[in-house]
């Protein structure tokens, strides 16, 4: 394969992962996060690492196996897989950052069961080569990322006041009355819908100019 060939496909996939075909307002997929962790802007970086880490090496791992793995099990080592690398993630974050652990709750392992994770081993993981799976796998988990930090980002300004912890002028001030729904369940659910009609849009303008 031409480096150029190479190069025009690694393009490809990266703007599938992050734009095109983007899990949260394309495929709307893994919104137990999104809705979950998203009320602070450090939650939501930790956990979207966290998910970036566990995508990006399990299908590049599902991809390492693939000519070895039997297709009657095939999925049941993907989860052996898939949960390795999530067992490694929350060891260290028990490890060396507990109080992060705790806030983020059970949603850590969760990561195990998160359909973007499993949809990549078995659309490109279990069917293409390893370097093609890892890029496939970073990408589509930093397409959930910047949707991810969008929606958190807003929740803590409005709700809290605050970014990444620290106050922000105007909103942290007198003068702003803290929308505490921002950063409840009601808040996810509002700021998600209006991100996914956002980028949808956008998309929609972009094909309708590109025709």
């Amino acid at each position: 394969m031409s480096p150029g060939m190479a190069g025009s496909q690694a393009k490809n996939i990266a703007v599938q992962g992050l734009w095109k075909d983007n899990p949260i307002f394309r495929q709307v997929l893994g919104i137990c996060s999104t809705l979950a962790v998203t009320n602070l802007v450090m939650n939501t970086i930790v956990m979207c690492a966290a998910l970036v880490f566990t995508v990006s090496l399990s299908s590049a791992t599902v991809s390492v196996f693939r000519t070895l793995t039997p297709r009657n099990v095939r999925m049941m080592v993907e989860t052996l897989i898939i949960g390795f690398y999530v067992i490694i993630v929350d060891v260290l974050l028990g490890a060396y950052w507990p109080s992060m652990r705790a806030n983020l709750g059970p949603y850590v392992g969760l990561i195990l069961t998160n359909c973007i994770v499993m949809g990549r081993c078995e659309a490109y993981g279990a069917t293409q080569p390893p370097g093609k799976a890892f890029l496939d796998g970073l990408c589509t988990s930093l397409g959930y990322t910047f949707i991810l930090l969008i929606i958190a980002a807003f929740r803590e300004i409005l709700g809290l006041g605050t970014f990444l912890g620290m106050p922000v002028p105007f909103f942290s001030g007198p003068g702003w009355d803290k929308w505490i729904i921002m950063v409840t369940p009601p808040g996810a659910f509002f700021m998600l819908a209006i991100v996914v009609w956002f980028f949808r849009w956008l998309q929609q303008k972009q094909e309708e100019k590109a025709k």
